[in-house]
C-alpha cells in the first residue's frame, strides 16, 4: 500500500534521492523540509503517514523535531536516515519512539521498513 511520507534532510540533494526511490516504489512524497522547524509545521498541516527524518540540520535537529512530532501526535511513525554512527545514535532513535535507524544510502532497508509500517 502506498504510503504518504515528509522528507527531511538538509540536503537537496539527498531529498531528492530519497524521493525518488521512494516513488519508484509507488509511494507518494507530499513535503519536503531542509530542518526540524519546517518539519515540524509541514507534519501539523499534512499528516503524513511517515517521517524520513536526518539528524544534523540548522534551526532544530532530527531528534529535537522527532521528540515535538511524537508529542502532537503519538503513532506517528518516524523513521531516522542518517550516516552517523548507528550503534550511538540508534538507542536515542529507540529512546524517543521513533520506528526504525537506518543508513540513509541504504535503500533497500529504507523501501522494506516503510513498506513495513
Amino acid at each position: 500500500m502506498a504510503k504518504r511520507i515528509l522528507i527531511v534532510d538538509d540536503s537537496s540533494i539527498m531529498r531528492k534521492m530519497i524521493k525518488q526511490t521512494l516513488q519508484m516504489e509507488g509511494h507518494s512524497v507530499i513535503g519536503e523540509a531542509k530542518n526540524g522547524k519546517d518539519a515540524v509545521e509541514i507534519y501539523k498541516d499534512l499528516n503524513p503517514d511517515i517521517v524520513t527524518m536526518d539528524i544534523t540540520m540548522r534551526e532544530m535537529d532530527g531528534f529535537s523535531a522527532a521528540k515535538e512530532i511524537l508529542s502532537l501526535d503519538p503513532d506517528a511513525n518516524v523513521i531516522f536516515l542518517s550516516n552517523l554512527d548507528e550503534e550511538k545514535y540508534s538507542q536515542e532513535a529507540k529512546r524517543i519512539g521513533a520506528k526504525g535507524y537506518i543508513n540513509k544510502h541504504s535503500t533497500k532497508d529504507i523501501v522494506d521498513l516503510i513498506t513495513k509500517l
